[in-house]
């Protein structure tokens, strides 16, 4: 749906992006998570339309659209981080117009208007003025309004910012229900525990390029197989390790009277493999788990980035940069 190659921007003498690739598949949900200053929301800005890149090319939905402004808008409906809303306009008026910058005039205006209401969960509040909303519902009533010319891509930037944790969720929902619905969403977003809940794919930028990109299953279980296997067993360890030696994918092995550290590199259906192979060996396995890594983790991992220095920091919360 989106591919970027070697994206640039400077300002001055200085490269907020710096030759940026990046690949979003069709029917993603792909968060975008990057450090304060790593180019985020340059990048953001470039993909809708609303920044002009300094070289690299950028395709929408297989469609080259480097030198295509009108072409490139048209696929993309975008969620801003801060919206503004117009007073005294009712929520139909309010979509209404948007159709009509849209070229989507009178009654196919007002049924276009009703009918992303509906995808939105929002049907039944037309007649309702809009500054009197609150701010979960005016965050679904943007996410109509950038859907209301029939986008190919959404790209929401910090979406829940402000949100209560009810609302979050529900958006959170919303989201994904859309993407089953044949949308691809890229978000932009803070609040990396909810990403880790919703995204299938991320990419994390830093200093202006990608350090990494691809499904989260996958980009998680590689984090991960640095971590070792904690095993502990009441009985025979001597025959413990010896399986554990004769396994392809255990690189080293640790011992501490019945304790034991395997370091493995396979899947977590071989895990479950391996612990059958102990047990069924007549080994009394007490523990059996490895650490696995949150996405905060792998971001700070990724980056650079010091956890506890990031926990020092006023906002961090719920945020990283």
């Amino acid at each position: 749906m989106l591919k970027i190659e070697k994206l640039t921007k400077k300002y001055g003498k200085t490269y907020a992006l710096n030759g940026l690739d990046m690949e979003v598949k069709k029917g993603d949900i792909y968060g975008f998570v990057g450090p304060n200053g790593a180019g985020k929301t340059t990048t953001l800005r470039i993909i809708s339309g609303l920044l002009k890149s300094d070289g690299g090319d950028l395709w929408l939905d297989g469609v080259r659209t480097t030198k295509n402004i009108l072409k490139q808008k048209s696929l993309i409906g975008f969620v801003p981080d801060f919206f503004g809303v117009y007073e005294n306009l009712s929520v139909i008026e309010y979509l209404e117009f948007f159709a009509a910058s849209y070229g989507i005039y009178g009654r196919a205006g007002t049924v276009r208007a009703r009918e992303v209401l509906e995808m939105v969960e929002l049907s039944g509040k037309e007649e309702q003025m809009v500054d009197l909303l609150s701010r979960g519902i005016q965050q679904r009533l943007c996410l109509a309004r950038a859907m209301i010319h029939k986008p190919k891509l959404l790209v929401l930037d910090e979406p829940n910012s402000g949100l209560d944790p009810r609302s979050r969720k529900d958006f959170q929902l919303l989201l994904q229900r859309l993407a089953r619905e044949d949308y691809t969403i890229l978000i932009s977003s803070h609040i990396l525990s909810e990403l880790a809940d919703l995204c299938t794919s991320i990419g994390v930028i830093n200093g202006g390029v990608m350090v990494q990109q691809g499904k989260l299953e996958n980009i998680m279980l590689a984090i991960d197989s640095s971590n070792p296997l904690r095993i502990t067993v009441l009985n025979q360890v001597p025959k413990a390790l010896e399986l554990l030696r004769q396994d392809p994918q255990v690189s080293r092995l640790s011992v501490d009277e019945n304790k034991i550290a395997a370091w493995f590199s396979g899947s977590r259906e071989e895990e479950a493999y391996l612990l059958q192979k102990l047990v069924d060996a007549g080994i009394l396995v007490v523990s059996f788990a490895r650490e696995h890594n949150s996405l905060e983790s792998l971001f700070f991992h990724l980056t650079g980035e010091t956890e506890q220095k990031s926990r020092n920091t006023e906002t961090f919360g719920n945020t990283i940069g």
